[in-house]
């Protein structure tokens, strides 16, 4: 049986930081952490916790409340430009021969 997800290409990488562009945290700003390529989602930080109730392990400890970071699809995210203070799509171009960079197509800021 085939799997429900259709893997595609993510135009982020570990370490972007990128802004939320819809969903309950619309407008926030944070570094991936995390990266989950089959379901096409990523984890940001400081964006999109989710609340876990645990119970207590043994007799005498006391039960938690745990706040976790959740996946958000990675279509819901767009690279984010500290020195302009924009967000926008990711292109590829060749610099030299065999080599290729990651530049913002709003300004033409190259990405490390």
């Amino acid at each position: 049986m085939k799997s429900k997800f259709v893997k595609q290409k993510i135009h982020v990488k570990v370490g972007d930081t990128v802004k939320v562009i819809s969903g309950k945290d619309k407008g926030k700003i944070g570094k991936i952490n995390q990266i989950l390529a089959k379901k096409n989602t990523v984890i940001v930080e400081g964006v999109n916790f989710k609340t876990k109730h645990q119970k207590s392990r043994q007799e005498g400890e006391a039960g938690s409340i745990v706040k976790k970071e959740a996946p958000i699809h990675s279509s819901n995210v767009m690279y984010y430009s500290e020195k302009d203070d924009i967000v926008s799509r990711i292109g590829a171009k060749e610099i030299a021969e065999g080599s290729k960079t990651r530049y913002l197509v709003k300004n033409q800021e190259v990405i490390k």
